[in-house]
């Protein structure tokens, strides 16, 4: 899928029409089932001075359930509160390798009140697959599920 007004929409369906309890989960089941770049999606929720995964889709797990605030690229966007294009992630060395398949990663925080309470983590086993246009579309993301960020 590369409509990104279509998924805000079903997105939107999501969270309106969903138990607020399975919110969070069913839209990392959308993403994850819809956009074949992306090959793994996390949800990491700030804890103290943790980032601690929450639900995730892919075809494993990561060893990374938690990250320090300031660490890596996730705790890079935690601390700074701005969203993370990496293209190649062999090229950045704040890189917490998880998979070797890895190519290039996304990362949006998610806020409440100004404060980054979260973000969104999603990993792409191709180089350059995140631009502009998925950083808006996740940001918008981000919003809508930011009230169901526990």
């Amino acid at each position: 899928m590369k409509d990104y007004s279509s998924a805000l929409n079903k997105i939107k369906d999501i969270v309106e029409l969903e138990n607020p309890g399975l919110i969070v989960d069913k839209v990392v089941d959308f993403l994850y089932n819809n956009f074949d770049k992306y090959s793994w999606i996390g949800i990491y929720v700030v804890q103290g001075n943790d980032l601690i995964l929450g639900p995730w889709r892919g075809k494993q797990a990561t060893e990374h359930t938690k990250i320090p605030v300031g660490n890596g690229i996730c705790g890079a966007a935690a601390s700074s509160g701005k969203t993370e294009i990496i293209s190649d992630v062999a090229e950045d060395e704040r890189y917490l390798s998880c998979f070797i398949s890895t190519k290039s990663e996304i990362v949006v925080p998610i806020f409440s009140n100004g404060k980054v309470i979260g973000e969104i983590d999603i990993d792409s086993d191709l180089t350059n697959a995140f631009d502009h246009e998925d950083s808006v579309f996740l940001e918008k993301i981000a919003e809508m599920i930011s009230s169901f960020i526990k």
